[in-house]
């Protein structure tokens, strides 16, 4: 019989700013990463006598959305950062990268040129939430490490 095992304990994301500094996170606080890639990398035209041209797309640009507790010290770090690139100058905005491992999967993602979407939600209620940040990457980068 063949069978695989995933946990969430073991994927690591790494998000780094150069003047902010990194945040390496391995679950505490950590909800759940979810990437998406943004642009569609093929495009069928269809001419009159049905002919097909198909265009490759070389856009790799996409989103990150990642969940955390409120109270969890990656939601604050991540305010900091957020709250330092609203001040600073312009060509730090897109200076974010991050890396997402998964050891077991073999799943390697580098995203660079990553920016704030906006700030997350802010829920208030008699029990603790979690907020969802959501970034964009100019360029994701999928392999299999």
């Amino acid at each position: 019989m063949s069978y695989t095992t995933y946990s969430f304990a073991d994927v690591s994301m790494v998000i780094s700013h150069p003047s902010v500094g990194q945040y390496v996170a391995t679950g505490n606080g950590l909800g759940s990463i979810a990437t998406s890639m943004t642009t569609d990398r093929s495009s069928h035209d269809v001419a009159a006598d049905g002919s097909i041209m198909v265009s490759k797309i070389m856009g790799r640009n996409g989103t990150h959305a990642i969940s955390v507790q409120q109270t969890s010290d990656l939601n604050k770090w991540l305010l900091k950062l957020y709250n330092y690139l609203e001040q600073a100058p312009t060509n730090q905005w897109a200076q974010i990268k991050i890396t997402v491992r998964s050891p077991a999967m073999e799943d390697l993602i580098r995203s660079t040129g990553v920016s704030f979407q906006k700030l997350p939600d802010k829920p208030y209620q008699s029990q603790g939430q979690q907020v969802t940040w959501n970034l964009m990457a100019a360029d994701v980068d999928q392999t299999v490490s």
